[in-house]
């Protein structure tokens, strides 16, 4: 009967040293969550409390809005009264606006920054191009006619030039040091309004978009909009790293996704273009693709990296270094290629004449090759012009092709031009025509360099199918262009 109470007080306090300790093992993991998320909350502040306030007045004075003057086409003109039309259409009624006597006056603005004191500028290819006039404002209001320096397209970089003195340049940063989640400023002037200001991250980089496009783009979430284009991306020391360039946009407003030029990368294209006014780049003639995880399998590769070359042009600078067909580029000038567009944007950043390096996996082995970059050959935006003054715009990019590119087609009895990009909305990529595909006649007319298609298109009729015949891996086919 004794033996109870006391097997009850030894119960008891078996329980109530497991409670105990329980109860301590709750609070030290109470204790280990609670300095968690006072950490996470101590981050996420830094983010959210990051005070741009000063470095936005130090800056300012730096950055101007663009103002662009252009004259529109009555063909132009009459492309955007369709889509007014459209927007007006209701039921089967349809309301068609007299065609406009005379060219059209339009205004465009954009921005642009100081990056030398006696008034070179930096803003967009795409913001002053086709301009008639250009005038920048600064931030005191004043306006000062810009002269154009030089453009390139496929950077999307653009120099102007304003008259005067002790400008206030921006300093300029070091691209290649950001790093993804750094917090970053832009300055500009979306839809209109000046000096607008608006901050975020950057959320990664080296993005490439496609052949087209020269930059490895820095992708940030800050909020950049129509009028933000040419306007500087600061880092937190005040510091240029990037020209906000474009947006990834449905609807044509910020969706989350901004695409910038590293300053690195536009501070070349603005020296050449102050120098020389035209960009010159260098040529290793390959044609790279993505290692995908088949590929990866398929060419024992521990992942999916480098860059696969489909094919080598003859005589290139990658055929003198040794480079072949079905080789993996790993590294170039010992630099790791993840991706095509790594390598692309490497040869991209060269120099004619300068020498590489590359290590290179050729069946299953790794050997190292080396070479000298040459000329690349130019482009050349195919479209033409009629007496009529219509233009057809097919949506090309030709270049000629080179001595070795044009013996090589010559053994099947043909001459042309390669097309280098294909725009998706225009009429060639309705028809099939694909880059790296070589035009050897139009409409009944050989091709043998790109003013010769240039003047095919002239003579082209206004409306229905015409022939392109073309080279696509070394097989001939017909295609049927339909002009609309």
């Amino acid at each position: 009967m004794k033996s109870q109470p006391i097997a009850h007080r030894i119960q008891r306090k078996l329980k109530a040293s497991l409670l105990a300790a329980s109860l301590s093992t709750v609070m030290i993991t109470a204790g280990t969550v609670a300095i968690s998320a006072m950490t996470i909350s101590s981050a996420q502040a830094a983010v959210i409390t990051a005070d741009f306030s000063d470095l936005v007045q130090q800056v300012t004075p730096g950055v101007a809005r663009v103002n662009v003057t252009k004259t529109v086409s009555e063909a132009e003109l009459a492309k955007a009264q369709t889509a007014d039309l459209l927007r007006q259409f209701f039921g089967d009624r349809i309301r068609i606006p007299e065609q406009a006597a005379t060219p059209a006056i339009e205004h465009a603005y954009g921005t642009a920054f100081f990056v030398t004191s006696n008034g070179y500028m930096l803003t967009n290819h795409h913001v002053v191009e086709g301009a008639d006039k250009i005038t920048v404002t600064l931030n005191d209001r004043t306006e000062l006619d810009a002269t154009l320096i030089g453009s390139d397209e496929r950077s999307d970089v653009a120099v102007l030039k304003v008259s005067g003195s002790q400008f206030p340049a921006l300093p300029i940063g070091d691209s290649n040091i950001i790093k993804v989640g750094e917090p970053v400023l832009a300055i500009g002037s979306p839809f209109g309004f000046d000096y607008s200001a608006s901050a975020g991250i950057v959320s990664a980089k080296s993005r490439s978009f496609s052949r087209e496009t020269s930059v490895p783009f820095i992708q940030t979430d800050v909020a950049l909009n129509p009028g933000n284009s040419g306007g500087p991306l600061f880092n937190q020391r005040g510091e240029v790293i990037g020209i906000n360039s474009r947006i990834f946009s449905g609807t044509g407003g910020y969706m989350g996704l901004s695409f910038s030029i590293p300053i690195d990368a536009a501070m070349d294209i603005y020296e050449q273009l102050k120098s020389n006014g035209e960009v010159t780049r260098a040529y290793l003639g390959i044609y790279p693709q993505d290692i995908d995880r088949n590929l990866a399998e398929v060419y024992k590769l521990a992942r999916p990296q480098g860059a696969l070359l489909t094919r080598v042009s003859p005589d290139s600078p990658a055929q003198k270094a040794g480079l072949k067909t079905g080789d993996i580029i790993l590294q170039y000038n010992d630099i790791k290629i993840m991706r095509a567009s790594d390598l692309l944007n490497l040869i991209n950043r060269g120099k004619p004449n300068e020498t590489f390096r590359a290590q290179v996996q050729r069946d299953g082995k790794q050997l190292n090759v080396s070479g000298k970059l040459s000329h690349a050959p130019s482009d050349v935006q195919a479209q033409g012009r009629d007496q009529q003054d219509n233009e057809v715009r097919v949506g090309l990019r030709l270049r000629n092709l080179t001595p070795e590119e044009q013996a090589e087609l010559a053994t099947d009895g043909k001459t042309g031009v390669l097309v280098t990009a294909v725009d998706p909305t225009g009429l060639a990529a309705r028809s099939g025509i694909m880059a790296g595909d070589v035009i050897t006649n139009l409409h009944q007319k050989p091709i043998a360099k790109a003013s010769d298609f240039s003047s095919a298109i002239s003579s082209l009729p206004t409306k229905g199918v015409v022939t392109i015949e073309v080279m696509r891996q070394g097989i001939p086919a017909i295609i049927g262009l339909r002009i609309e």
